[in-house]
């Protein structure tokens, strides 16, 4: 097996555990159901925040299924590691558990493993672009010579 084939299984694996599992904390939050309620309210969140979690983690994870977009993606993966490190530090807050505090870092291990293994097709284009540009010196607009920085 190659090592771009043993790349896209592993982007797959995790963002299957990761950034999709966001799906059925989407479907929790909107149904607004006991657990995510009395979690909330132990948090000291309010109960509207449900439904635009709900909503927000629904439309996430679609953005990071679907074939294009990579600035929609860019902008859900970055608010899949809001939302985990903020419930990392609100369980951390209000002094819950070890275990409690570890379940989103764990989650946000994969949701920042899809982002760093997710394809060339599901990157910005301009991030690659970038990166060569930095590598080349600078042109001085005006003279066209190269400017060492």
């Amino acid at each position: 097996m190659n090592t771009e084939k043993i790349k896209n299984i592993a982007y797959w694996a995790t963002t299957i555990l990761g950034p999709a599992s966001f799906v059925i904390g989407g479907v929790l939050h909107l149904a607004q159901t006991e657990q995510v309620m009395s979690t909330l309210h132990h948090l000291g969140y309010p109960s509207y925040f449900a439904p635009i979690l709900g909503i927000w983690k629904l439309l996430g994870a679609i953005a990071i299924v679907i074939p294009g977009v990579p600035r929609l993606k860019e902008w859900a993966y970055a608010g899949f590691f809001f939302d985990l490190s903020a419930a990392a530090v609100s369980r951390a807050a209000v002094g819950d558990s070890a275990a409690d505090i570890a379940a989103p870092l764990m989650f946000l291990a994969l949701v920042l493993a899809s982002w760093a293994l997710r394809p060339a097709s599901r990157k910005l284009a301009a991030t690659a672009d970038r990166v060569r540009t930095a590598a080349r010196p600078a042109e001085d607009v005006l003279t066209g010579s190269s400017i060492r920085v």
